[in-house]
C-alpha cells in the first residue's frame, strides 16, 4: 500500500477511538512493556501509526517509523518521525537503539522476505542486548476472523515469529501464544481500569488473548 491508502485506512478504522486508545496504551505502557525498557533507553516504534505507544511509554529518546503521513501529525513533540516504507534501510546508525518495539504491523506486510529484511534491518540498529519487542494477532487462534482486514497479507504464530528471530540471529527470551485480545479498533469500549486488571491475571490471557507477544535479543 502506498502512503495515501494507509492513511485513508487508518482513518475509517480508528477514527473517534483516539481518547481511548491512547488511555489503553498508556496502561499497557506503565503496567507491563515499560519493564523492558529504561528511563534512558532509545527506542524506536516500527509501524508506529498514530503514536499511542511511543507517545506514553518513558524513555530518554523517542523514535517513530510509519508510511502514514499522519504520524508526523499525532506524535508527540519529544518523538523523531521517520517518513518511510520499512523494508527500506533505516536512516539510523548500527547499533544506536535500545528497544524496537512493534504491534500490530508484521502482518500487514507484504510477504515473509519483506519481513525477514524488516527484522533484519531492527537487529542492525539495535545495541548488543537491544530487544526486538513484537505483538500481533495470532492466526492459530483467529483462523477466519485474521482476515476480516483487508489489509492482513501474512498469517503469523508466535511459533513462526519465533523461528524468524532466530534465523535472523535473534535469541528469543519471552515467547507467549496468548497476550492481548484481538484488537482494539472494533467493538465494545470496557473502561479502562478493565486493561489493568487483565494484565494482572494471565489466567485469563488463556480465554482472551488472541495475540501474541514475542520478545528477541540481539546477543
Amino acid at each position: 500500500m502506498n502512503a495515501s491508502e494507509v492513511q485513508q485506512l487508518y482513518q475509517s478504522r480508528f477514527g473517534g477511538k483516539d481518547a481511548y486508545r491512547l488511555g489503553v496504551w498508556h496502561i499497557l505502557n506503565r503496567d507491563y512493556f515499560q519493564e523492558f525498557i529504561g528511563p534512558t533507553d532509545t527506542v524506536l516504534d516500527l509501524g508506529a501509526g498514530y503514536g499511542e505507544f511511543i507517545n506514553t511509554i518513558q524513555c530518554g529518546t523517542k523514535y517513530a517509523l510509519d508510511l502514514n503521513p499522519d504520524t508526523k501529525e499525532r506524535a508527540g513533540s519529544d518523538v523523531e518521525v521517520l517518513m518511510q516504507d520499512s523494508s527500506r534501510p533505516w536512516p539510523l546508525p548500527d547499533g544506536c537503539l535500545d528497544v524496537v518495539f512493534t504491534s500490530n504491523f508484521f502482518e500487514h506486510v507484504s510477504d515473509k522476505k519483506t519481513l525477514e529484511q524488516i527484522v533484519l534491518e531492527a537487529k542492525r540498529c539495535l545495541k548488543p542486548g537491544g530487544r526486538l519487542i513484537a505483538m500481533g494477532p495470532n492466526i492459530k487462534y483467529l483462523p477466519g476472523a485474521y482476515w476480516d482486514f483487508l489489509d492482513h497479507y501474512i498469517p503469523l504464530t508466535e511459533q513462526s515469529l519465533s523461528q524468524l528471530f532466530e534465523l535472523t540471529g535473534l535469541q528469543v527470551e519471552k515467547c507467549i501464544d496468548r497476550f492481548l485480545p484481538y484488537t482494539m479498533s472494533q467493538g465494545q469500549q470496557y473502561p479502562l481500569f478493565f486493561t489493568s486488571l487483565y494484565l494482572r491475571l494471565p489466567l485469563a490471557w488463556r480465554f482472551f488473548g488472541k495475540q501474541f507477544l514475542v520478545i528477541g535479543c540481539k546477543t
